[in-house]
């Protein structure tokens, strides 16, 4: 049986107790809020509700929890626990509980927090480790990793509602700020035929390169850094706010312009809180009119009509 240790500390102590802890000999140290679960939980990590002011990293209150080899002796702990918070100058820790922790396939545990996500009827996002629900859907292959995108975020689902609304077989795209590649790859099953995934990270392009290759999808992928001058049927970026405002111009210019009988192209963007969306719409008016789409958990998706012109 391993044995857990969890106590409470301050923003200002919390980081240094944890390393602390580590040298006391815990295998791993983890840092929570330790008002999760109440009214008083406090939003981080840029999702609805965070408060900008706070540190992006800490709460006010944090639990801090220790995992020590089972081999440990229980009446040795306090000891050690006591030594860990006098190097941080923590004189009197509030030790909350010491567990036993049963041993458990901590994979199979892992990989059963992930389960087949259905899009909509056309497509399901599978784990490799699962059977297809639906056979007969259009399912793309996914495994959580290093690189953001697995279908769970609302800013993803929207993304992926989006292109299965506005795919028809035969389409350009363009995923800027690829990640994990899902939605080129999600794009590419759903009937295009020139998919192109651009991203500033190598490592989110080697893991796209690698989960199309799963999905036997061609794709290109190319970094930010290369030049990129085609435009595109359908443009989508999942990325944040502010490099969304950032490039506005650039990502404006990858939409395809009406040409003949052919209709424009379509943009849709996200990664984006409701309460930042009119910030979005301004940033791109002089080059494309967008409008609000579907909204999920506090974020929105912005998209364009077709050959969407400045506002």
């Amino acid at each position: 049986m391993w044995l857990s240790v969890a106590l409470e500390a301050d923003a200002d102590h919390a980081d240094a107790l944890a390393d602390a802890l580590l040298e006391q000999g815990a295998l791993t140290v983890s840092v929570e809020d330790a008002e999760a679960g109440t009214v008083h939980e406090t939003a981080r990590f840029g999702e609805p509700g965070a408060d900008s002011e706070v540190s992006p990293n800490l709460w006010l209150r944090n639990r801090v929890t220790a995992l020590f080899e089972p081999s440990a002796d229980p009446d040795e702990l306090p000891r050690r626990i006591a030594a860990a918070c006098n190097a941080v100058g923590i004189d009197r820790p509030s030790l909350m509980r010491i567990e036993e922790v049963a041993e458990q396939n901590w994979v199979q545990l892992t990989q059963s927090q992930f389960e087949p996500i259905q899009i909509n009827p056309r497509l399901w996002i599978i784990p490799s480790w699962h059977a297809a629900p639906d056979p007969a859907a259009i399912n793309l292959q996914l495994d959580p990793g290093m690189a953001f995108g697995t279908g769970s975020h609302p800013t993803t689902r929207l993304c992926l509602e989006w292109l299965c609304e506005n795919l028809q077989g035969g389409e350009s795209v363009l995923d800027y700020g690829c990640g994990s590649g899902i939605l080129a790859i999600a794009a590419a099953k759903l009937g295009a035929n020139q998919v192109i995934g651009v991203d500033i990270d190598d490592g989110a392009l080697q893991v796209a390169h690698d989960n199309a290759a799963a999905n036997q999808v061609n794709l290109e992928l190319r970094h930010s850094r290369a030049r990129l001058d085609e435009t595109f049927d359908r443009v989508v970026a999942n990325i944040l706010t502010n490099p969304l405002c950032l490039m506005a111009p650039v990502i404006a210019a990858r939409v395809a312009t009406a040409s003949g009988n052919k209709p424009g192209g379509r943009l849709a963007l996200s990664g984006i809180l409701e309460s930042q969306a009119e910030e979005v719409i301004a940033a791109y008016a002089p080059f494309i009119a967008l409008r609000r789409g579907a909204a999920l958990d506090g974020w929105v998706r912005l998209e364009s009509a077709a050959g969407g012109q400045p506002a």
